[in-house]
Parts: structure tokens; C-alpha cells; sequence
């Protein structure tokens, strides 16, 4: 029992690492700089009223579809970034973008 424990302890560290570095190298072809730039705009306290141009040049080229498949991992984004991933999943709309129509 110990040792199925432990391994479970173990894999739950290992997929916290394996989010950690791709969040930190950027995901879904949106780099760590894009989402920094997106940052102000989906922030937990005190957004933007609008993304900066740099956050939507930065959607623009991001796979938006690849996106939505995060937006239940709300924790990994406010742990890394502060942002609330409602706020976040609005931005491509101000952005005049379209979310695919299954997000």
C-alpha cells in the first residue's frame, strides 16, 4: 500500500513538473513572452480594460483550438501567470480573433 502511494505521490510530482517547463516555454505557439504580454489584460485583480497590441499579435499567431483544450487547467494558469482563465479565454474576441466554436 505504501509503496502504490508512493508512487502515486511520485507521478503527481512529475506531471506538475512536465506543466511547469511547458508553461514555462510557452504552450500552443503562444510563447512565454505572448502570454506575459496577454498577462495585464486576463489578470486576477486589476486588468486592462484591453489587451496591449503585442497580446494580440501574439494570439494571432497562436493555435487557439490548442488553447481551449487548457482552459479547464485554470490552476496551472494562475499559478504561473495570475491570470484568470475567463478573462484570458475573452481576450481573442478583443482582439477581433474567433475561438473555434467547440472552446
Amino acid at each position: 500500500m505504501a509503496k502504490a502511494e508512493a508512487t502515486a505521490a511520485l507521478l503527481t510530482v512529475l506531471v506538475v513538473l512536465a506543466a511547469s517547463a511547458e508553461m514555462a516555454h510557452g504552450v500552443c505557439n503562444l510563447s512565454s513572452a505572448g502570454i506575459r504580454a496577454c498577462q495585464p489584460a486576463a489578470a486576477i485583480r486589476n486588468p486592462t480594460d484591453q489587451p496591449s497590441a503585442e497580446c494580440c499579435a501574439a494570439l494571432a499567431g497562436a493555435d487557439l483550438a490548442c488553447l481551449c483544450r487548457y482552459k479547464n487547467a485554470a490552476g496551472v494558469w494562475v499559478r504561473f501567470y495570475r491570470i484568470d482563465i475567463n478573462r484570458a479565454m475573452g481576450l481573442p474576441g478583443k482582439c477581433g480573433l474567433a475561438m473555434p466554436a467547440n472552446c
